[in-house]
């Protein structure tokens, strides 16, 4: 057994996808999370400017004794994560790749669509595992660079007229292709899921990132004899990077539970 903590970072709210996916599915595990909401989105960066954000994010995390980080950043995740494991000397998880392999698992057709940040449409790095993954799969990449933004404000609710009309001209190009299989390829986007399964429909299976590296996780920290006990219940931690009563709101809403005065304001520059 090992008690010591999983780090979890994103640049703002759309972790919490994961943290949600990792309290089901590790409950047991104690999380620190740290959401860099200061300087959200992290989508329209460039490589270097998200290199360096990353690695001030794991140097914070690692000002604890953890056992194993989980990028729950999709952007981070296809910009960054290779250097992040060479420099580090802990099990690190990014969402590709369990994301890619669960999407091959559930199309039927071979059409999978992938909606994710500039950054990570532009990367490539989801197309690139899907096709090393099944060489015969069509990709259908789109950007979608006003979700994370409009997520951080709260606009995640169906009816809510700016989402929703937002949310119809990315996505119904997208379902006109015929894909059958969506990947949700930042973290920001399954708060969006009522609302993308909406205007996707029934036909179009959607895949959650947060949710497939935290299986992904469960499998690493089990075969690395990593786990915690598994009687016990774990607890979360939360940090963010600019004013926390913002990050409180939504993750309230979202976590369903109150989360009034626990997350709290650290300075990440300091990193």
């Amino acid at each position: 057994m090992d008690m010591r903590p999983i780090g979890v970072f994103d640049s703002g709210l759309g972790g919490l996808t994961a943290v949600r996916s990792l309290r089901q599915i590790l409950p047991e595990e104690n999380l620190i999370y740290f959401g860099d909401t200061a300087r959200v989105p992290y989508g329209g960066r460039s490589k270097e400017t998200l290199l360096k954000y990353a690695r001030q994010d794991v140097r914070f995390l690692r000002s604890f004794d953890l056992k194993a980080i989980l990028i729950a950043c999709g952007t981070v995740s296809t910009t960054s994560l290779d250097t992040l494991r060479a420099e580090n000397d802990l099990p690190i998880v990014g969402v590709v790749e369990p994301t890619c392999r669960r999407a091959l698992l559930v199309t039927k057709t071979k059409k999978v669509g992938i909606i994710a940040t500039l950054a990570s449409i532009r990367s490539g790095a989801y197309e690139a595992t899907l096709r090393r993954l099944d060489p015969d799969v069509e990709v259908i990449g789109k950007p979608c660079p006003l979700f994370v933004p409009l997520v951080e404000n709260g606009r995640i609710h169906r009816g809510d007229v700016v989402i929703e009309t937002v949310a119809r001209e990315y996505l119904e190009p997208l379902k006109a292709t015929g894909i059958d299989t969506l990947i949700l390829g930042c973290t920001h986007y399954p708060l969006l899921t009522d609302i993308i399964a909406d205007i996707m429909g029934p036909e179009v299976t959607l895949v959650s990132a947060g949710e497939e590296s935290a299986f992904e996780l469960k499998r690493m920290l089990k075969a690395e004899g990593l786990r915690a006990d598994e009687s016990r219940q774990g607890e979360p931690e939360f940090y963010v990077s600019d004013r926390p009563e913002d990050f409180e709101r939504i993750a309230s809403v979202f976590l369903r539970e109150n989360m009034r005065h626990t997350a709290r304001r650290i300075d990440i520059d300091q990193y």
